[in-house]
Parts: C-alpha cells; structure tokens; sequence
C-alpha cells in the first residue's frame, strides 16, 4: 500500500494481540508492574510477546471467576501442568423418576480438601459443593489410600430436582481446592421414588461416622441433604395419601361421640386383638375406629380382619388402604378426613385400655372438664409389668462442641424424653393432672376443631417420630398446653411395628428438623432457673 502523497509504501499497524488487556495483565502479574515501572520492560504487552506468552499467563481477566479458591494466572520457568489428583472414586448415582438424584463415593482429600462433585450428563449437569456433601468414614477407602490416621474419605450428597431427568452415562468430576480434579465415567442406576429414598435413609444410618453418631449425623445434613430430604417425601406423602381406598364397617343410624384413629404399619394382628379388649369395656359403643394402613402388603389380610371383628364384637370400623408408607403424621391426618365425631383420638395399634371404665371415663373428662384442659390431652400408659411408661414428655438439649449446626458454633440436638419411665403404677405425682410440654403420640385425645385449627401434625417428618411433640409445642404456642390425665393404658412400647434401618433413618432426619424448629423456643428453659411458658404457668 502507498501514501498518496509520498508515493512510498506505507508500514502496516502491528496487529493487536488478541484478547490483550495492558491494565489486566499488570494486574494479574505484578512482577511485570514492578518490572515496566523500573524501565526494563516498555510496556505490558513487550513483556508478554517475549515471555508471558510462552510461560502461559493469563492476558485477559477469567470470566466468572470462582470464589475462594486459587487460580493459577503463570507458571514462570515450569511446564503447564495440572496438580495430581489423590486416589477417589464415584461408587453410585442413583436417580428417581421425580429427579431425586444421590451421590456416594470418596475421595483422599487429607492433604488436598475436596471442593465440589461435578456431574455432566447429556442434557443436564450439577455441581455438588462440598460444603453441601455429607463426610463419613470409608474404612475401605482408608485402607485403599494408606491412610494411618483416620479421615473420613466417604461422601455422599442427595436434592430434589422436582423433574424429570435422563439418566445414563455420567462425566463425574472430583474436583479438588487445589485445581486437582479426577474424573471417572459412571453409569446412573434409575429407580423409583420411593425405593430411592429408602435407599438414602438406610445409607443415612448405616453409614460410620468420625465422631458421636448422632452430633455427626446432623452435622453432615444440616446444609442441604436434610431440607431435600424432607422436600422429597413430603411428595411422596401427597401422593401416597391422595387416593386411598376406603371400606367403612359400620352399625347403620349409630353416631359415634370419639373417633380413634390407628396407624397401622408391618403388622394386621392387633386390629383384632384392639377390638377384642376394647370392646368388653362400658360404654366402648360410643366410640369408632379408623385404620389407617402404611403397609400395601396387608391389604387384603386386613380387610377380612376388619369384617370378622365388626362380626364378632360389634364397633363400627372404618379401614383406610393406603398404595405406600404416608407416616404417623398424614395417615392420622387422612384418618381424621373421616371422623364422625367432635373428638379424634390417636391411638398406636399396641395400645389397650388398662382401666375396666377406661371408655366412660375419657368421654366424660372431655364432657365436663374446662376446653382449655381437653382441647388436647394425654394418658398414663404402663408396661405389661405394671410399672409406667409414659406419664408426659419434656424436652432435653445436648451440646457437642467442635460440630455446628446452621450459624451455631457446636451442634445442639432436642430429644424428648418421658416422665416416670420405669416407674411404679401408682405413683401420685406423676398421675397428678397437669399440664405437660408434650404428650405421647402413642395417645392423643384432640377436640377436632382445634386439630383442624392447628391443621394436624405436620407431614415435614418422615414416616413417624417426633410429630407429637411438634404437635402439642404448636399448641402451647398457641396458648393451650397439653394436660397429662389419669386415664390409664397399656402400651406394648415397640411391638406395634417393624422397625427397621430405614426407619432409623427418617428418625435422624426428623431429629435433625425437630432441633431446627424448636432448639430457639426450648433451650431458654432448659439453662438454668428461668420461667416456665406463660400458657404452662397459667395452667398451673
């Protein structure tokens, strides 16, 4: 090209660099603003064409840059290489039909702390951050790795993604803080909702834990797992009560005045043997029952258990089916739907009258005493020996320093306890009618408006284990305590259900979510000599 004035050839413009910035460059490498600002370097970019780019730093400003966590922007005088990754590996992905996706595998990270679990499948990917994942230990993988000292090597993660995902080969990449990442190809195993949360749940109590299991537990599903957890049955509860079958075996023209509501769950024996002993007790006609069947299994063993007893002792039976396990709270829900009666009473399948008047007694309690007593109340329950079971409920609280739980320093978990366990029958003071923090779920006496006004036990608890205690706590915040009477029952204290892993399970997950609902409004009164609920003192 020529100057159409000079006629001499013109020089070109160098060519910008591409994807140069001057003032990101200095940033990103301040050796070279040291060395430009003493004069040996005219300028950034001189820098750069001679060395910068063949030590492979960093021109531009990385998009998106990850937080707290190193970037390597040069590597003067050393060949690009990528930090090794520490021995790991993915044992399984699992994943529902309604996008429940689980993680469980391990990595090394005793030295080189894991920083996310990175999954990419065809038309979807999740990074799993570490701080979300649970730690447990893997004593094979401590073995495999070589490890002296123990470390908890195993991790596992678990969200609901409420959708449906493709399953099939996985890209799992464990990423390390260090940049060091291994990745390994998983194939992803379908199953269904319900078998997957099974699946979780047993893991979740089978799994071995660095520390006192139960601090550890909550510790490692306080981030995340335990609210997806919970958001994952709560749906598997919806839809395992929103079509059940139902056969009522009833007395033509009888209006019952108290609805007993049973759970049934793993056994059909003590339908029978509940209206066998009921049954013989005065006044017993007043009263109706409703099974409520967790169990699809004893469909039809029940439904011929429930016809022979309304033969053989006469009280109206309303059966419930249900197509899967609901839990304590939604099938005594569901079971209320279906009361014909101003009082509900929720009642374990292992609990009998132990009092010959048992049935006239509670109808007149409920009849005479004063409603703020007898909108909900508890009984005095026995062991086959005679000595007491459960006399009301108070809470305790237990703290492990070195665990955290949400933005506490250590982890603190509720437990509930019972007044009197082991006691003798006739103890005065526990038998005295009081008002209590918390009855027994094992029997609960409910006028049903103020059940209804509470809108029942809350379906947050996976299949049963402190929804009572919420119960009564969300009464006494409403300003009516429960009253502990001297109405006494036997109680077969668990040998109404089959318990198994999974159960254990739900219940670490429920303690964990009981804590997190209560832990603020309960340890005031649990540290030191402070004041009782207004509602618990004005009772008393």
């Amino acid at each position: 090209m020529n100057d159409v004035t000079t006629g001499k050839a013109k020089r070109a413009p160098p060519a910008p660099l591409p994807e140069f910035d001057e003032e990101t460059y200095l940033r990103l490498n301040p050796d070279v603003l040291v060395a430009v600002a003493e004069g040996k370097f005219r300028s950034a970019r001189e820098h750069y064409e001679h060395y910068g780019r063949a030590e492979g730093r960093l021109a531009v400003a990385p998009r998106d840059l990850p937080r707290d966590r190193i970037i390597i922007t040069a590597r003067p005088g050393g060949a690009d290489e990528a930090p090794n990754a520490p021995a790991g590996a993915v044992d399984t992905i699992k994943l529902s039909s309604a996008g429940g996706l689980f993680v469980a595998g391990w990595i090394n990270d005793s030295l080189d702390r894991l920083d996310a679990v990175e999954l990419y499948v065809a038309g979807w990917s999740i990074a799993f951050s570490a701080a979300n994942l649970a730690r447990v230990r893997r004593p094979d993988a401590e073995s495999a790795a070589g490890l002296a000292v123990p470390h908890s090597l195993g991790f596992w993660g678990f969200i609901y993604a409420a959708r449906r995902l493709p399953a099939g080969k996985c890209n799992a990449v464990l990423r390390l803080k260090s940049g060091a990442e291994r990745i390994v190809i998983v194939t992803i195993e379908a199953l269904g909702d319900l078998e997957l949360r099974g699946t979780v749940l047993n893991y979740l109590a089978s799994a071995h834990y660095y520390g006192p299991t139960g601090f550890s537990v909550a510790s490692s599903i306080r981030q995340t797992i335990g609210a997806q957890l919970v958001d994952f049955s709560r749906m598997l509860t919806i839809r395992a009560v929103s079509a059940p079958f139902v056969e009522r075996f009833h007395q033509i023209g009888r209006v019952p005045k108290a609805s007993v509501i049973v759970c049934l769950h793993g056994k059909a024996d003590y339908l029978a043997v509940q209206q066998a002993l009921f049954s013989v007790k005065a006044g017993a006609e007043d009263y109706e029952f409703i099974y409520v069947c967790n169990s699809p299994e004893l469909a039809e063993a029940l439904l011929n258990e429930a016809a022979i007893a309304r033969l053989i002792y006469g009280l109206d039976i309303t059966l419930i089916l249900l197509s899967a396990n609901a839990g304590f709270a939604a099938a005594n829900n569901l079971g209320a739907t279906y009361a014909r009666s101003s009082r509900v009473i929720f009642m374990n399948p292992d609990v009998f009258p132990k009092c010959p008047d048992f049935a006239c007694r509670h109808l007149a309690l409920a009849e005479e005493l004063p409603a703020a007593q007898t909108d909900i109340f508890g009984a005095a329950l026995y062991y086959d020996n005679g000595s007491m079971v459960h006399a009301g409920m108070y809470f305790e609280a237990k703290t492990m320093p070195g665990f955290t739980l949400g933005q506490k320093e250590d982890v603190s978990l509720l437990s509930v306890e019972h007044y009197g366990k082991g006691a003798p029958p006739e103890d005065a003071v526990l038998l005295h009618r009081r008002a209590v923090p918390a009855v027994s779920g094992a029997f609960i006496s409910m006028n049903r408006a103020w059940f209804d006004e509470l809108e029942g036990f809350s379906q947050d608890y996976i299949f049963g284990h402190y929804e009572d205690a919420d119960l009564c706590l969300r009464s006494l915040e409403a300003g009516r305590p429960a009253w502990l009477f001297d109405l006494r029952l036997y109680h077969l204290e668990g040998t109404g259900s089959v318990r198994q892993k999974v159960h254990e399970g739900a219940s670490a997950v429920n303690r964990w979510l009981f804590t997190q609902n209560w832990l603020d409004q309960v340890s005031p009164a649990l540290l030191g000599p402070r004041p009782a609920h207004p509602a618990l003192a004005e009772a008393a």
